[in-house]
């Protein structure tokens, strides 16, 4: 997907007043004739016209329609390299499922789902234009949350902590009550950030920025201020990257702090972590709509078909974050647990499937560990849940 998403971005860039191409964009050539010909007819009407005032007016026109005609043919060009890549990507059909949003409740929940993506994913002038379009509702309260959302991200990509720090304490509860780094990571930015971009090495600033507020954090995070506060020690930067603290060095230090920020502040909405279209993208057009398909045609050819609703015949190779069930595979039988064949502990603490378990029993209900020499009962093995 990723080929046909860059296209994607490009034709937004190029529709849109933001554009960094060296032309001007479609809408400030538009408006740009519209204030030449207010000023032409504000000059008539003062009777300040001259013969050159038409001429200019004429020339004006003429490069404006170049400027539109130019940015035409970027978008019509762009428009054919998605279709390509789309066909690259898609190298098999879609198929054909009956409508699945008729009735107006489910339209009304996808429209809903649609604007608040866009919302979500920083698209307010596409969110703005959804909206307009479908007549929808969406709560103002969510639009201006998303817009601090993504003003806050900004100010982080630019190494300013402050915005997300002060979101921070005021949700200082919500994030204690899920165990949440956050606030301390975003002080540890910070101090490194200060540790490492004084010239010449001067690790005083952080220092005190580390005595006036790591102190809180002591208790729970206590080896990794250690840590903090020794690796000043092999400064300069150079030789701390070559040192045992050459990890809090890393750039990623500092990048992973936006998504965990953008996972806390969805959380405190009620929201998941991950953006559903998003995961529905990275699912479907990753593979999984057709070997599905795939699947099922091969079934229908052998006149077979699932007998689990809920399972898949068929593996579905997907990204860890996309993975949300934990699989045991019992290692006595290879098999996967299911509902009928649940995982089960022996006192001895090794686990396998109930079925195993079952094969493995001796008269009187006991059972010896296949990987170990300890016996027990049957009875007492307890169903574990992953």
């Amino acid at each position: 997907m990723e080929a046909p998403l860059k296209e994607l971005a490009k034709l937004e860039q190029l529709t849109s007043k933001a554009s960094s191409s060296k032309g001007k964009s479609i809408p400030d050539s538009l408006d740009s004739l519209l204030q030449s010909l207010r000023d032409a007819k504000n000059r008539l009407e003062a009777g300040a016209a001259s013969e050159d005032t038409l001429v200019n007016l004429a020339k004006t026109v003429d490069a404006r329609k170049k400027d539109v005609d130019d940015r035409q043919k970027e978008i019509y060009n762009s428009l054919a390299r998605m279709g390509k890549a789309l066909d690259k990507k898609f190298t098999s059909s879609l198929p054909f499922y009956p409508p699945m949003f008729q009735s107006p409740e489910a339209n009304q929940a996808l429209e809903n789902t649609i604007a608040v993506h866009f919302l979500r994913t920083g698209q307010f002038t596409a969110a703005a234009a959804f909206i307009e379009e479908t007549g929808i509702d969406v709560r103002s309260e969510l639009q201006t949350q998303f817009e601090d959302l993504h003003k806050i991200l900004t100010a982080l990509r630019y190494e300013d902590i402050a915005p997300a720090l002060e979101w921070s304490v005021n949700h200082r509860d919500f994030l204690e009550s899920r165990s949440s780094p956050l606030e301390f990571y975003l002080h540890r930015s910070q101090y490194l950030r200060l540790l490492l971009s004084s010239q010449p090495p001067n690790p005083l600033p952080a220092l005190t920025y580390a005595k006036h507020n790591f102190r809180p954090f002591y208790s729970l995070y206590g080896t990794e201020i250690n840590r903090l506060m020794s690796c000043t020690i092999y400064l300069p930067l150079p030789r701390l990257k070559l040192s045992p603290y050459a990890d809090l060095a890393s750039p990623s230090i500092q990048i992973e702090l936006e998504p965990m920020f953008a996972k806390e502040y969805c959380a405190s909405l009620g929201m998941s972590r991950q953006v559903p279209l998003r995961v529905v993208g990275d699912i479907g057009g990753g593979g999984a709509l057709a070997r599905i398909e795939k699947g099922r045609k091969l079934m229908r050819e052998r006149k077979s078909e699932w007998s689990q609703s809920d399972e898949l015949p068929i593996e579905i190779p997907l990204a860890p974050e996309n993975r949300y069930h934990s699989i045991f595979s019992c290692p006595v039988s290879k098999e996967q647990s299911t509902e009928a064949n649940p995982p089960m502990m022996m006192t001895c603490g090794h686990v396998i499937t109930k079925d195993s378990l079952q094969k493995l029993s001796r008269p009187g209900g006991r059972v010896k560990c296949p990987y170990c020499p300890v016996e027990s009962l049957i009875s007492a093995a307890l169903r574990v849940h992953f």
